[in-house]
C-alpha cells in the first residue's frame, strides 16, 4: 500500500470526459445507420426482450456489425482512436497529479463508465487510468465476442466505488469485497473521491460519494438544466462546465478539493492519534489498578 494517503477520481465517460457517446465517433457511421435510428433500435430491443439497457446495446452493436466489418478486440479498440474529448482533457490527469504530489497525496484515476472498455481502451488517455470499469465482451479464441463479460449500469456502478475504497480492484474478488473492513484499514477514503458525472445514470455514484463524506462534480457542455436539478436537489456538490484546461473552474473546483482532502487527512491522523494515546494511558490505568488489587490479595 501507497504511504501517501489516497486521492482518487472516478469519471464517467461519454459526455463527461468526452462531447458525445463514443459509438457516434465511427462505429455507428461505419454500420451504415444515424445515432437516432441506432439507440432507437436499442431501446427497441430492450423493450421487447426485457433486457438492460447496456446488454441491448451490446447485443446491437454485434448485430448490426455482422457482414459489415470484422467484429473483434482490436476493431473496437482501433475506435477509440477517434474519439473526441474535452479541451484540456489530455494534460488533466498530469496536472492533477502534480497538484496532488505537492500536497502530500497520491492521485488515481478510474473510469467507472456504462460505455465500452474496449473503445476506451483505445484512447489518447487510456493509460492515465488506475482501472477502467466499463461494459466489455468475452471473447473466442479469435478474439471475436461471444458473450457480454460485463455490463456496466447505473446502480451497478456503485459496486466500483467500494472496490476502490477497499482496494479491491480486481472485479473477480468478491469474497474481500464483501468481507467487513473497518474504516482506518480501507486504502482510500470517501473523503478522498470525487466523483465526476454528467447525468442521470451517475445519480446513484454522485449520492454514495457525497453520503459518505466525499464530492460530486456534475458536468455540462451547453444544456445546464438537467444540472441544475442535480445540484438543487442535493445530488451533487457543483456544476461545472467540462472544460477541462489550465485554470478552469474544474481545475480551481477539484485543487481545493485536494487541498480540504490534505487538511480532513492531517486532522484525521491527528485524531486517530489521540484515541491511540487514550487507549494507551486507560489500558496503562488499568493494569496499575489490577497490579494493585493483586498486591493487596497477597497481603
Amino acid at each position: 500500500m501507497n504511504e501517501k494517503p489516497i486521492f482518487a477520481l472516478m469519471y464517467d465517460f461519454d459526455k463527461t470526459l468526452s462531447p458525445r457517446n463514443m459509438q457516434e465517433y465511427a462505429f455507428i457511421s461505419d454500420i451504415g445507420m444515424t445515432p437516432e435510428a441506432f439507440w432507437a433500435e436499442c431501446d427497441k430491443t430492450m423493450y421487447e426482450n426485457h433486457m438492460d439497457q447496456i446488454l441491448a446495446y451490446m447485443y446491437v452493436m454485434f448485430k448490426k456489425a455482422r457482414g459489415k466489418f470484422l467484429f473483434t478486440r482490436d476493431t473496437l479498440r482501433s475506435l477509440g482512436k477517434g474519439v473526441e474529448l474535452f479541451e484540456g482533457v489530455e494534460s488533466w490527469f498530469d496536472r492533477v497529479n502534480a497538484y496532488a504530489e505537492k500536497h502530500g497525496m497520491k492521485a488515481e484515476h478510474y473510469i467507472i463508465s456504462s460505455g465500452l472498455k474496449e473503445i476506451i481502451e483505445g484512447t489518447a488517455i487510456a493509460d492515465k487510468f488506475e482501472r477502467i470499469y466499463a461494459a466489455e465482451y468475452c471473447y473466442d479464441e479469435d478474439g471475436v465476442p461471444c458473450w457480454p463479460a460485463m455490463a456496466v449500469n447505473y446502480t451497478s456502478k456503485t459496486q466500483f466505488l467500494y472496490r476502490i475504497n477497499k482496494g479491491v480492484l480486481d472485479v473477480t474478488e468478491n469474497d474481500l469485497l464483501n468481507e467487513f473492513m473497518p474504516e482506518e484499514k480501507r486504502r482510500v477514503p470517501f473523503r478522498n473521491m470525487v466523483y465526476i458525472g454528467d447525468g442521470l445514470t451517475d445519480v446513484p455514484c454522485m449520492k454514495l460519494v457525497r453520503a459518505n463524506g466525499g464530492h460530486s462534480i456534475a458536468v455540462y457542455r451547453d444544456e445546464k438544466d438537467s444540472g441544475n436539478k442535480l445540484l438543487l436537489k442535493g445530488r451533487v456538490d457543483y456544476l461545472l462546465k467540462a472544460d477541462y484546461t489550465e485554470g478552469s473552474d474544474m481545475e480551481k473546483t477539484v485543487f481545493a478539493l485536494v487541498d480540504l482532502a490534505e487538511a480532513a487527512n492531517r486532522t484525521m491522523a491527528m485524531h486517530i492519534r489521540s484515541v491511540e494515546q487514550a487507549q494507551k494511558e486507560n489500558d496503562e490505568k488499568r493494569m496499575k489498578e489490577w497490579e494493585l488489587g493483586k498486591a493487596k490479595c497477597n497481603n
